[in-house]
């Protein structure tokens, strides 16, 4: 299970930059993940997009709304299960969430006033139909590579 939450400012996406997102978020955090493009995977990622108004959010201890024309602000927030999250592929996940956002948005490049918080939930610490949810649960689903399995077992001592 992965939470992608998008929080921007009121306005700031439509319709079809929400529906590009909804795949493109996905599948940058899915292939990091499961070691491959896994279609079948995608059931259990959920996207959320959150938006604030512009009295809500402030930078440099000043509300937008008062800001005027301020910085082109996003956070997005990525929950994942325990599993295979050295260093390297967190910052794969990050890079291409980056690079998902610029090009939903237009732009060559993502903006500085957008952030991105990576979050590990530890094994024995996400729920969901009405008991704990593991990842050591889905590594016969099909989906991961043996390599993500084996990096996956080790890293939460299965």
């Amino acid at each position: 299970m992965t939470i992608i939450t998008v929080n921007t400012p009121t306005g700031r996406l439509g319709l079809e930059q929400r529906r590009t997102l909804a795949e493109t978020l996905t599948d940058a955090v899915l292939v990091p993940e499961v070691g491959r493009f896994a279609p079948a995977a995608r059931v259990g990622f959920q996207v959320h997009f959150v938006e604030r108004e512009p009295h809500m959010m402030a930078i440099g201890g000043r509300l937008s709304a008062d800001a005027g024309q301020g910085p082109d602000v996003m956070v997005i927030d990525v929950a994942v299960m325990d599993g295979d999250w050295r260093r390297e592929v967190r910052a794969e996940v990050v890079e291409r969430v980056l690079a998902a956002m610029a090009e939903a948005c237009g732009l060559s490049k993502p903006s500085p006033a957008w952030w991105v918080n990576f979050r590990v939930i530890d094994e024995g610490s996400w729920g969901s139909s009405g008991g704990v949810l593991s990842v050591l649960s889905l590594l016969d689903s099909g989906v991961f590579t043996e390599e993500k399995i084996k990096a996956i077992r080790m890293a939460v001592g299965a």
